[in-house]
């Protein structure tokens, strides 16, 4: 697998590339993780898919660009220059903030996308009265960092209950923990973006890629509600429930949201 920096629109962007000949599934990750949090998905599918996934500007292993914050409108426009060249249109996979870019590329570029698999993730602006609690939060990361007293508190946001709880998962909640410490003060501009971004409830009926919705049922950052805006608006888009699952589904619940995409997959390849 080739992993490094790429020069993107003026940003090193760090992309993996499992290579190969097969169909394209590019993933696109959340606020707070990397292409990381797709580590089981990629491993699962990489010997029948060639699979691209990158950590977004001012996240993870890439660059943190300058400026107050870096949009949604920002990241699209890095995964459209990242997927343009591959000759092929790809199967799109986005989680909350990585599914904010998948639905806009799938709606003003179709042609760059052949299926879309949304994770946690939503079409309206942030709630108004998510925006205190979580700019709190971004001040706090970004005049100390995110230290292990933030990432206690973050956690709960992230993560079901149910799996916070099972003693049996101790080792993948540190995992997660961890994870969330590795990022760098400058998050914030990451944070803030998408706390600013637009909604693109108007965009949604102009997607026309086989499209599967899929819901961590224990997510307290998007709920069910806000997420079946896209089962209303995306036309003839399917749903699949993956329990004791939060926002992190692909590391709460790996070996189910694994069989969801494989199912999707199937049904487009």
């Amino acid at each position: 697998m080739a992993g490094g920096i790429r020069q993107i629109r003026g940003c090193g962007i760090w992309v993996e590339d499992t290579g190969g000949d097969g169909p394209i599934v590019a993933m696109s990750h959340g606020l707070l993780w990397s292409a990381e949090m797709y580590r089981p998905q990629i491993e699962a599918l990489k010997s029948e898919f060639r699979v691209i996934a990158w950590d977004h500007r001012g996240q993870g292993r890439s660059e943190v660009p300058s400026g107050r914050s870096v949009t949604i409108e920002e990241v699209t426009s890095d995964a459209v220059e990242l997927l343009e060249p591959l000759g092929q249109p790809v199967h799109f996979v986005g989680l909350s903030m990585g599914g904010f870019v998948g639905m806009r590329i799938a709606a003003r570029r179709p042609e760059l996308v052949k299926s879309l698999a949304l994770l946690d993730t939503a079409p309206d602006p942030e709630p108004p009265e998510n925006l205190p609690k979580y700019g709190r939060l971004m001040w706090m990361a970004r005049i100390f960092g995110v230290t292990g007293f933030l990432a206690d508190k973050v956690l709960p946001i992230m993560c079901a209950d149910s799996f916070l709880s099972d003693p049996s998962r101790k080792a993948d909640v540190d995992a997660l923990h961890a994870m969330l410490r590795q990022n760098r003060r400058t998050i914030y501009k990451a944070v803030r973006g998408v706390l600013e971004r637009e909604p693109v409830i108007d965009e949604l009926a102009r997607i026309t890629a086989p499209t599967t919705l899929i819901f961590g049922t224990g997510d307290k950052a998007i709920v069910r509600e806000r997420m079946q805006l896209l089962a209303t608006h995306v036309p003839h888009a399917k749903w699949v429930d993956v329990p004791d699952a939060g926002h992190t589904s692909t590391l709460e619940q790996p070996a189910l949201v694994t069989a969801a995409l494989r199912e999707h997959l199937a049904a487009v390849v």
